[in-house]
């Protein structure tokens, strides 16, 4: 029985020697920009997927007139709005999608889940004149905000806009902060206390800041929360507002 004839590779491939270590380390080097450049094409599809900011907070807390001013750069009498308005913000060459969410109870969670899973931004927007009285509706909203499913795996930034500046008796954004984390803290443990005792596992489950501190916006990571004062109306006769902060903001998320 013959001696069986050793088959030989192409000659393309023996003409790699992969033992050579140089050779080895140029492939890995290739082989790691082509995974990178891969993963960030990827990164800014998903990016620009969602490119909408939703402005929300309760009624009559401006927001429909920050929209106004953001979009159409005009001061309009607005009233409580029963559907959404939905427009292109450009800022220096960045396009957004504002979308404003009416601030009615039993309108707002059906058009917040409908836009929710496209924010890449969202703003909640407070009356700072009557944040004092209503810190319990204003924290409850934004808690369910903050808690919900989807928010808490896209992790979107916050921007509370303490609106109304221009009010004699308008609350800081230092004060409005504090307001907010001592409420969000007591609807912290209440939430917590009904779901034990109804054994019920809710969409808005999500426990919100360290377990065993006390509630601070800073313990929300990923997401970030940041505030700013605004003051959407006129403030002069030159029909100035007050919004470069915010502007600021939706530059940085753009």
């Amino acid at each position: 029985m013959g001696k069986q004839e050793q088959v030989k590779p192409p000659h393309y491939i023996q003409l790699l020697n992969i033992s050579d270590p140089q050779l080895i380390g140029i492939l890995i080097g290739i082989l790691v920009i082509l995974i990178t450049t891969v993963l960030i094409l990827l990164w800014r599809r998903k990016k620009h997927a969602r490119r909408g900011v939703l402005l929300t907070g309760l009624c009559d807390a401006g927001k429909t007139l920050i929209y106004t001013r953001l979009l159409h750069n005009k001061f309009v009498q607005t009233h409580t709005s029963v559907k959404e308005n939905v427009g292109d913000y450009e800022n220096n060459g960045s396009s957004l999608k504002i979308v404003d969410i009416p601030g009615h109870e039993r309108l707002r969670g059906k058009f917040f889940d409908e836009y929710k899973t496209a924010a890449r931004g969202i703003m909640y927007v407070v009356d700072s004149n009557t944040v004092q009285k209503e810190i319990r509706d204003v924290a409850e909203y934004l808690y369910t905000l903050l808690s919900d499913a989807v928010v808490a795996k896209n992790s979107p930034p916050f921007l509370i806009v303490c609106n109304k500046q221009d009010q004699t008796m308008a609350k800081g954004s230092n004060v409005i902060r504090s307001l907010l984390e001592k409420e969000m803290n007591v609807l912290r443990t209440t939430k917590a206390s009904q779901l034990e005792s109804t054994n019920e596992i809710a969409n808005n489950n999500t426990f919100l800041g360290k377990q065993d501190k006390e509630f601070e916006f800073d313990h929300l990571y990923p997401i970030k929360v940041d505030f700013v004062e605004t003051c959407a109306t006129k403030v002069d006769d030159e029909n100035k507002s007050e919004l470069e902060a915010l502007e600021k903001w939706l530059f940085q998320i753009a």
